[in-house]
């Protein structure tokens, strides 16, 4: 009884150290195989890591100018309204970059003008700030590239009726901007006031200096839009200047090219635009293109004014016309 008692005792103990053995066996398997997975795991190459991108903020200049004005850089409030606008305009990405691409067009037209008018060359810039060169409506019905409301531009000799809108003439535009600018720059002392009171009016600015007691922009308390406007247009002008340094690289290529054209005088009516535009060789899309400030698919011209139309010298990429146009007036065929 007793060496049943004890050979049952053994294989019990023997089976029971077995089974250990079996599961310590086991375990360090496990341990083994998940220690080798967590270091492959830890050798792979950092590429296959999923972690964001890093985002760096531009680097601020030390020395800004606008118009040949100093901007105190070392007024921490100054500093950080143009760190602001910096940031946003670099990272503003497809804006800025089709911006970028039409500056070749139409910025020597407005430089020309400027120079001409005696107009720092900086404005361009505030240009791009109003409308990012192209002829938009705003709410308040401000248009065209300078962004002039009706009554401002009437004021400054545009034209601007129900079928002429000069707003939408980027040299007659640009003049009355030059004029405006310098109105203002008369009257408040310096370009960056000028630039202020084109956003918030010239009696706007003229007031708060009254109040407030200053004579500079940068010391003034002003409304939430024009107090980022010059900001704005000084991050421009930087980016604009360096686009490269701020991660906007553009192949000369494309940029969009300076379209090469010739002028006509037109001082009589016209019942079909469409019409007289296939007369002169291209279409109705491209007379709206190069010349905007028609507004209607006529021109009644009462007054017969002499009206300079623009028109493309290469014309070899317009399809002949398949259709005569026909008249908005009678809706008959013109001949």
């Amino acid at each position: 009884m007793v060496m049943l008692y004890n050979k049952t005792l053994s294989t019990f103990v023997k089976r029971y150290m077995y089974s250990m053995k079996k599961s310590v066996f086991i375990i360090t398997g496990a341990v083994i195989a998940i220690t080798v997975v967590a270091l492959l795991a830890f050798d792979q190459p950092e590429k296959t890591v999923n972690k964001p991108e890093s985002i760096k903020a531009p680097a601020l200049p030390e020395k800004l100018l606008f118009a040949g004005e100093n901007v105190p850089m070392k007024d921490f409030d100054v500093r950080e309204r143009f760190d602001r606008e910096l940031m946003i305009n670099t990272f503003y990405h497809s804006q800025t970059l089709f911006a970028l691409k039409k500056t070749k067009r139409f910025f020597p037209v407005m430089e020309a003008v400027m120079k001409k008018n005696g107009l720092p060359d900086d404005f361009k810039y505030l240009a791009v700030a109003e409308s990012g060169l192209d002829n938009v409506v705003s709410p308040a019905k401000a248009e065209g590239f300078w962004q002039f409301l009706e009554s401002t531009g009437k004021r400054y000799g545009l034209e601007i009726n129900e079928e002429v809108d000069e707003r939408y003439h980027l040299e007659k535009a640009t003049e009355a901007a030059c004029k405006y600018l310098k109105d203002n720059k008369e009257k408040l002392g310096n370009w960056t006031l000028a630039a202020a009171a084109y956003n918030m009016g010239e009696n706007g600015v003229d007031n708060a200096i009254k109040k407030q007691g200053v004579g500079s922009y940068y010391d003034l308390l002003l409304n939430k839009e024009t107090s980022r406007y010059l900001f704005r247009i000084l991050a421009i002008k930087e980016i604009y200047s360096n686009p490269a340094k701020y991660g906007f690289v553009i192949d000369s290529a494309e940029y969009y090219p300076t379209i090469e054209t010739y002028t006509v005088t037109l001082d009589s009516a016209v019942d079909n635009l469409a019409q007289y535009a296939i007369s002169q060789g291209i279409n109705y899309k491209v007379l709206k293109l190069l010349n905007p400030w028609l507004r209607k698919p006529y021109l009644k011209n009462k007054a017969k004014k002499a009206y300079t139309i623009v028109l493309p010298k290469d014309k070899s990429f317009i399809t002949p016309p398949a259709i005569t146009p026909v008249s908005p007036a009678t809706g008959e065929e013109t001949e």
